[in-house]
């Protein structure tokens, strides 16, 4: 990409033509305690292109990565094993084309990847309906919530103690600059059990998620009820697709609004992203889903095609009438998870979530038995929270030193909340019995 620097004769002009005096003009909402007071410590002001490259590959050589280690972290990014088939695939021609499909006469596989990709959603979440995907997880938690307000004219959200911070954070930030009411239920390991407690007849919705952060399987199905009984809907939150191919799927638990993270499907864990947001809602609700839905069709002559049906965002209809401004689907790791997905079919995904159930029982039967180590999920898939005696950033930094990294503690995603001393660790089926004694003999070495 060229960069073109501007000299301080056009900035005048620019600034002429816009009316403004300066360009601390345009930052003028932007609070004075979120602004630079002047230059970055450290940062020079200019370097040749060959030290900028020098300086990069340092800094990156600082990186670890999921291989350098035991590695037991998840809360919302896992490392599950993707299939060299899963590359070769994405990469056919027929597949990988230009993501937004407006001519549908040169987008058929890309139409028909999408298409396959809502159905394959569908059915994990046992829902009528799925969009041509989202964002992330956290901006399709957001995106539900404003859906379940249009749904309902209602303009109160309540959220999980369970439900993820980063999903929570994203959905308030959407949510009040709105003007709705966003209600944060205090983390707990088995938040989801406070939420039919917290609906009245002014909520909107309730938020929930199963696995919730702490690893908790949960039936949300007493939620629904409570939930349906005041006229709100439930959103239901995952953030690890493998879990649908063991535990109940939002569908047979009465929501109306299934979102979360595919990462785990076809999607490696790429130092965070880019990733691909699942939503799904049922039949009733569709004129307010966000997104594009890909529909089946037949041409002039008969023949199977794949079509945009619907658009319900800005760049096709009047703002005013949009359902979000989301203007992706993610495409190339829409297809990913759909290729990966496709490989494993329904038998493939059982097998794998029971492998990542396994690994992860395996895993809190040898932690517990390490001296003062506490379990504290009481039912979980593949990731479950634990209390360690002590400090858990001290515990975890010890235990890099060892060469295990040991999960996230629970205090870097609810800072203040008196967490300290627990730990989330996940094990999927990358994990080896070997990984499990490692990990349970440093923590005892540790502690």
């Amino acid at each position: 990409m060229r960069y073109l620097p501007l000299t301080p004769e056009d900035r005048k002009a620019m600034l002429a033509v816009t009316g403004a005096a300066s360009i601390d003009d345009f930052y003028a909402d932007v609070p004075e305690a979120a602004r630079l007071g002047g230059k970055i410590d450290g940062l020079p002001d200019h370097q040749g292109e060959l030290a900028v490259e020098r300086h990069m590959a340092a800094l990156a050589g600082k990186n670890r990565t999921a291989s350098e280690g035991r590695f037991f972290v998840g809360c919302g990014a896992y490392k599950h094993h993707v299939p060299a088939t899963v590359d070769h695939i994405i990469q056919r021609s027929e597949f990988l084309t230009t993501y937004t499909p407006y001519q549908p006469e040169i987008a058929q596989g890309t139409l028909q990847t999408l298409f396959e990709f809502q159905s394959q959603v569908a059915a994990l979440t046992a829902m009528d309906v799925a969009n041509a995907s989202m964002y992330d997880g956290s901006t399709a938690c957001a995106e539900a919530a404003l859906m379940a307000c249009r749904v309902t004219r209602r303009r109160r959200v309540v959220l999980s103690g369970g439900l993820h911070p980063h999903y929570a954070s994203a959905t308030r930030t959407v949510c009040e600059a709105q003007g709705i009411e966003v209600v944060q239920l205090p983390p707990a390991v088995d938040g989801e059990l406070a939420l039919s407690d917290a609906v009245n007849d002014k909520t909107a919705c309730v938020i929930g998620q199963s696995p919730n952060v702490f690893g908790t399987v949960t039936d949300l199905t007493p939620v629904s009820e409570a939930a349906h009984a005041d006229g709100a809907l439930l959103v239901s939150v995952f953030t690890e697709t493998v879990a649908l191919g063991m535990v109940t799927p939002p569908g047979e638990m009465g929501a109306d609004i299934a979102v979360g993270e595919g990462q785990s499907i076809g999607n490696a864990l790429n130092f965070g992203g880019p990733y691909v947001g699942l939503f799904a809602t049922n039949q009733k609700h569709v004129r307010q889903m966000p997104g594009r839905l890909c529909g089946e069709t037949q041409d002039a002559d008969g023949q199977r095609g794949f079509v945009l049906t619907l658009s319900t965002r800005e760049q096709h209809i009047r703002r005013d009438k949009a359902t979000s401004n989301i203007c992706t689907n993610a495409g190339l790791c829409t297809l990913a998870f759909t290729a990966h997905m496709t490989l494993l079919g329904d038998k493939g995904l059982t097998q794998l979530a029971t492998l990542n159930h396994e690994a992860a029982c395996l895993l809190a039967d040898a932690l517990e038995e390490v001296k003062g180590v506490e379990i504290l999920t009481p039912r979980f898939f593949n990731e479950f929270a634990f209390r360690v005696p002590g400090n858990a950033e001290a515990v975890l930094a010890e235990l890099d030193e060892l060469g295990v990294i040991g999960g996230v503690r629970a205090s870097r995603l609810f800072p203040g909340k008196k967490l300290d001393d627990v730990i989330i660790a996940c094990a999927t089926e990358c994990t080896t019995e070997e990984d499990i004694a490692v990990y349970a003999e440093a923590l005892r070495e540790v502690l």
